[in-house]
């Protein structure tokens, strides 16, 4: 029997367990591109690296304030203008209409009353990662699916007929010992179990018996791993619904692996079971702006965002092969580049790189919007020949990226910069 864990409403959860006023009231988390790393000031940046899992993205920190004003009000002309994004909105403020991934000037129209809180990725990670070492110590088999998710293998551990009793007590620790409701869904099949916690919340645990009888009359796109794009593709057949998906087994299978796999998940057929997350395939990091049209401030960013890039790689110790970066300008104009460097990694090498990268580039005389870069093709993970004429100077930068990097363990990220960030 499997069990499916999803905190509600995580991020909103995760503050209201560090502030009681925040409770049984409407409050969205909201987030904004965090442009920090780009301060010519010094900031005392650090990564916490923690909960390092292969779903995890980085998270980047100081110890500064942060308040509304601070994050999310930008004071342009005299003209007070808010940004930034909701991540989590309370079931109390989802009452008013307020959505994920809606701008928060928006959701404060439609809910006066909402309190905005910004973001606390630093928050979140480490009590995910407790929680999660919590379920562990409950159950042998625990798969952390996402940041506020996670699956348990419960085969062989507790009686089939004492789950739902396990699975509430287990919701009851939680509460008790961190203060975040779960919602729990309960199936003999994996992927069952994390629809039914869609059926459990807010707060509830909910057991599928009669897995056919379940999916009837559920939507096509409510189940996990059905995407817009298979949505469209069974919407052509017809098919809005999983029962009636359940009747189309030939023409699923027709569709090869991803039809296969889908079929077999929704009917319950799947058979799979829990999964250890590997680790990083890729460390990269993007950031989104207002348009840039100076050159030199562009490459000065780039030139940043490889310093947190090596720091990350240097903190896993990765050799990274592949280097990618990726400019998109207004009106969706995009260039890329991707490099395969068979050598030691070293900042150095990066960056001039990235820096030939940037030259060979059409460099539009249009504003760059957003900025991605990342590496990947570790020689941990695919065997490969390393240079050997570039051996020597690659180990002397090598060592010096080493140094330099126990120097931003201690004293932060930005304690140290090349000329070309400056």
């Amino acid at each position: 029997m499997f069990i499916h864990i999803d905190i509600d409403c995580f991020f909103a959860s995760a503050q209201r367990s560090i502030d009681n006023s925040l409770k049984n009231i409407p409050i969205a988390v909201g987030s904004r591109s965090n442009l920090e790393i780009f301060n010519k000031k010094r900031t005392n940046i650090k990564l916490l690296n923690s909960n390092s899992g292969a779903f995890v993205t980085p998270v980047f920190y100081s110890n500064k304030k942060r308040n509304f004003e601070s994050v999310f009000v930008d004071n342009i002309n005299g003209v007070r203008k808010v940004r930034g994004i909701v991540t989590t909105a309370s079931y109390e403020a989802r009452a008013f209409g307020v959505k994920t991934a809606m701008p928060i000037a928006q959701a404060m129209q439609l809910c006066p009353s909402i309190t905005i809180v910004p973001s606390n990725y630093t928050l979140y990670h480490k009590l995910s990662h407790k929680i999660h070492l919590f379920v562990q110590s409950k159950i042998p088999k625990v798969e952390q699916y996402s940041i506020d998710e996670f699956f348990g293998d419960l085969s062989g551990w507790i009686d089939d007929k004492d789950v739902f009793t396990f699975a509430e007590k287990l919701q009851k620790d939680i509460l008790n010992n961190f203060d975040i409701p779960v919602s729990i869904g309960i199936s003999k099949a994996k992927w069952i179990a994390k629809l039914a916690t869609q059926t459990a919340k807010p707060y509830g645990v909910f057991e599928v018996k009669n897995i056919d009888q379940y999916i009837e009359n559920i939507p096509i796109k409510d189940f996990p791993g059905i995407g817009k794009s298979f949505q469209k593709k069974l919407n052509n057949y017809y098919i809005s619904t999983l029962g009636e998906l359940k009747q189309h087994k030939t023409l699923l299978y027709s569709w090869n692996k991803i039809g296969i796999q889908i079929y077999n998940r929704v009917t319950g057929i799947d058979k799979e079971g829990i999964e250890s997350r590997g680790d990083k395939k890729s460390i990269g990091i993007s950031r989104t702006f207002d348009p840039i049209y100076d050159d030199c401030e562009l490459k000065r960013r780039i030139m940043i965002m490889a310093r947190y890039i090596t720091y990350m790689v240097l903190a896993i110790e990765v050799n990274p092969t592949t280097y990618y970066i990726k400019i998109n300008y207004e009106y969706g104009i995009k260039e890329k580049r991707t490099y395969s460097i068979n050598r030691l990694f070293s900042e150095k090498l990066f960056k001039e790189t990235l820096l030939n990268a940037f030259k060979e580039m059409k460099q539009l005389k249009k504003g760059a919007v957003k900025l991605t870069i990342n590496v990947s093709n570790f020689t941990s993970q695919n065997i490969k020949t390393l240079s050997l004429l570039d051996l020597n100077s690659d180990l002397i930068d090598k060592n010096l990226s080493l140094k330099i990097h126990k120097l931003r363990e201690s004293f932060g990220l930005d304690i140290l910069k090349t000329a070309n960030e400056l």
